[in-house]
């Protein structure tokens, strides 16, 4: 007799494996006492001993559940290096086009390595032109998590173009939306 679409010889083999499993009993270990060091001091008569503190017992930890900072330490991600976003009203006025959006560059089809270089060396350009405000068109990747939507920032911080990039924002969806930026660019000087 099949039930749901199994065999009678798959449930029959299903139930001995049911049979055998067990579930998982915790135990639950003595915490451990303070050990104690004996220090010697030259020229001091005698020893001194120092109690180390035990370390911290660690407490569960269920999925889904966050993870508290330590008090005094803020836990921040260690690629988080983007340049300063853009200004609000200055991306409202790229966004509404009234400051004009000057050039465009599409990385679509580029490895990290080649897209790495042509951004540079785009915004480089754009910056000896005088342009203000540039569109970098990254591409959104699978699950909008591709490597040169999230690598772009990262390359816009290079300390090469601090004197160039002002600030990056996400563009409007007319725009490209969550795969394009907007790289508002500073005045050159003189």
């Amino acid at each position: 007799m099949a039930r749901f679409g199994f065999k009678a010889e798959d449930l029959r083999l299903w139930a001995l494996v049911t049979a055998t499993v067990r579930p998982h009993k915790p135990t639950k270990k003595p915490e451990p006492e303070p050990q104690t060091e004996t220090i010697k001091i030259a020229d001091m008569p005698g020893e001194m001993t120092a109690a180390r503190p035990a370390p911290a017992p660690l407490t569960p930890f269920k999925i889904g559940q966050s993870l508290k900072p330590v008090s005094g330490f803020k836990i921040t991600r260690a690629a988080d290096h983007a340049p300063d976003p853009i200004e609000p009203k200055r991306k409202r006025r790229i966004t509404r086009e009234r400051d004009p959006i000057e050039a465009r560059l599409d990385l679509h089809g580029l490895n990290a390595f080649a897209a790495e270089a042509r951004l540079k060396a785009f915004v480089q350009q754009a910056f000896a032109n005088d342009y203000r405000a540039v569109l970098v068109i990254t591409g959104k990747g699978i699950s909008e998590n591709g490597i040169l939507k999230r690598h772009a920032p990262e390359w816009l911080a290079d300390p090469a173009l601090g004197h160039i990039v002002a600030g990056i924002s996400q563009a409007h969806a007319r725009h490209g939306g969550t795969g394009a930026l907007y790289v508002a660019l500073k005045r050159r000087a003189g």
